[in-house]
C-alpha cells in the first residue's frame, strides 16, 4: 500500500466516530440514559471485536503483549465517559469544540514521547482544523452559550484521552494482526466503562432488548471499525498525520446529522466543514511533498 492509503483508511476512522452523535440523539431521545447508551455501545463493540478474532489467523501473545493491548484500550472507555460528562453542563456545540482540542494535544505527545517537532506545515494544519471546528460546530452564531469551568474540564479530558488513544494505536505492539489488537483495545475500553457505569441494563432483559439496535451501530461504528482502521494506518502514517486524519469526525457528524436527523445546517456550518477537509488535504500536501524531497 502506499502512504496515502493508509492516511485514507485512518480518515475513515475518524468518520467512523462522526456517526456516533447521531445515533446518540436519537437513543436519548427514546429515553435512554447516558450510562445505558455508553455501556451498550462498548458491550455490544467488545463481542462484535471477538467475533471476527474468530474468522481470523490466530497469533500467540505473551502475557505482556496482551496486558498492553488491554491497557492501550482504556482511553478509549475513558473519552465517552468524559465527553458524555461534559454535556452534562456544556452546550453541545462547545463540547464538541473543546473534544476537538485533541488535534494539538496529539501533536503535543508525539513532541514529548517522540521527540518530533511539529513542523511549520503541521502547526498551519492544525490552525486552519481549529478555525473550521469553531465554524463546522455552529458555535459563533448561537448566542448566550454558558461555559462551566466542570464543563470545560471534562471536555478537555476527554480530549486529552482521545489523543492519546490514537496515539496508543500507532506506537503499541504494531506487529499485532489489526484485528486481534482491535479486540483487545475494545475489551479494555468496556472493561473502564463497566467499573465506572456499572451494566445494569444486562440484568433487564427487556432493556436490553431495545437497546440492542442502537448498541449494534454505536458498537460497529464506535468500538470495532475504528481501532481496527487505526490500527491498520496509524504504524505507517505516524500519530501527528494521524491525528490530523482523524479530525474527519466532525465533517461527519455534521453531514450525518444533516440527512438523518434532518437537522438544518447553516451556510457557517458547511464552510467549516470546506475548511476541515481544506486542512486534512494541505496536511497530506505536506507530508507528501517532504517524502518526496526525502526520497530525492
Amino acid at each position: 500500500m502506499k502512504l496515502w492509503h493508509y492516511a485514507f483508511i485512518v480518515f475513515l476512522g475518524g468518520c467512523c466516530y462522526g456517526v456516533l452523535s447521531t445515533f446518540v440523539k436519537l437513543a436519548y431521545s427514546a429515553g435512554f440514559s447516558t450510562p445505558e447508551v455508553t455501556g451498550v455501545q462498548y458491550f455490544i463493540g467488545a463481542i462484535l471485536g471477538w467475533i471476527l478474532v474468530l474468522f481470523t489467523k490466530k497469533k500467540s501473545l505473551t502475557s505482556k503483549q496482551f496486558l498492553k493491548l488491554l491497557l492501550s484500550g482504556i482511553p478509549s472507555g475513558l473519552t465517552g465517559i468524559f465527553y458524555y460528562q461534559s454535556l452534562q453542563t456544556l452546550n453541545a456545540s462547545l463540547a464538541i469544540v473543546l473534544l476537538f482540542q485533541f488535534v494539538w494535544i496529539g501533536t503535543l505527545y508525539e513532541w514529548v514521547l517522540q521527540k518530533k517537532k511539529p513542523t511549520s506545515g503541521k502547526l498551519i494544519s492544525i490552525g486552519i482544523l481549529l478555525i473550521g471546528s469553531v465554524l463546522a460546530a455552529n458555535i459563533l452564531s448561537q448566542g448566550n452559550i454558558s461555559l462551566s469551568w466542570q464543563g470545560t474540564i471534562w471536555g478537555l479530558l476527554a480530549a486529552t484521552t482521545f489523543a492519546l488513544f490514537v496515539f496508543l494505536s500507532g506506537t503499541v505492539e504494531k506487529d499485532t494482526p489489526p484485528i486481534i489488537k482491535s479486540a483487545l483495545l475494545s475489551t479494555g475500553a468496556v472493561i473502564t466503562v463497566f467499573v465506572i457505569f456499572p451494566p445494569t441494563f444486562l440484568l433487564n432483559l427487556d432493556v436490553l432488548a431495545e437497546l440492542s439496535s442502537y448498541g449494534l451501530v454505536l458498537g460497529v461504528f464506535g468500538v470495532v471499525l475504528p481501532p481496527l482502521l487505526l490500527s491498520i494506518g496509524m504504524p505507517h502514517i505516524g500519530s501527528g498525520l494521524g491525528t490530523i486524519m482523524t479530525t474527519s469526525e466532525l465533517p461527519t457528524a455534521v453531514v450525518i446529522s444533516s440527512f438523518v436527523l434532518g437537522e438544518h445546517v447553516g451556510w457557517a456550518q458547511w464552510i467549516g466543514v470546506l475548511i476541515i477537509l481544506s486542512g486534512i488535504a494541505f496536511s497530506n500536501i505536506r507530508r507528501g511533498k517532504f517524502k518526496s524531497q526525502s526520497s530525492t
